[in-house]
């Protein structure tokens, strides 16, 4: 498989599966990532996790983009702004369909299956964080 473009970034097709499998909660290939030479998209597990140090992490070593993803997923549109200034238009759509967003979900699912199918797996982990910190069974710090 040809390797797919995100912007200035290069990840080949399976790579970018596996990023998936890891957004997933694989945690034997976010170990994988972490210690490959792609360390950015196992410490984005993380960070979608709401790891704070990662979330940092990510910023710090100029990963700004991937940060403004998982905003963007969160529904922040600040972030969606950004990407989109930017010229991130893959990751805005994958920002909008994280969080649901049928319009930019059916732009990538036309474009490209690998990150169609990346950007549900994030929506699904979002979706379970907000499900989890909703419960009012459970006490939120």
């Amino acid at each position: 498989m040809k390797p797919i473009k995100i912007r200035s970034l290069n990840y080949p097709a399976k790579i970018l599966l596996a990023w998936k499998e890891a957004i997933g909660g694989n945690k034997e290939i976010r170990s994988f990532l972490l210690k490959s030479k792609y360390k950015e998209l196992g410490v984005f597990c993380f960070a979608l996790m709401n790891d704070k140090s990662s979330r940092e992490w990510l910023l710090k070593n100029n990963y700004a983009h991937l940060l403004a993803l998982i905003h963007g997923v969160e529904g922040k549109t600040d972030a969606w702004y950004w990407l989109k200034k930017n010229e991130f238009t893959t990751l805005f759509h994958m920002a909008r369909g994280g969080d649901s967003w049928k319009e930019s979900l059916d732009w990538l699912k036309e474009r490209d299956k690998i990150l169609y199918g990346i950007t549900l797996q994030m929506e699904k982990i979002k979706d379970e964080i907000d499900e989890k910190n909703n419960d009012p069974h459970k006490i939120n710090p």
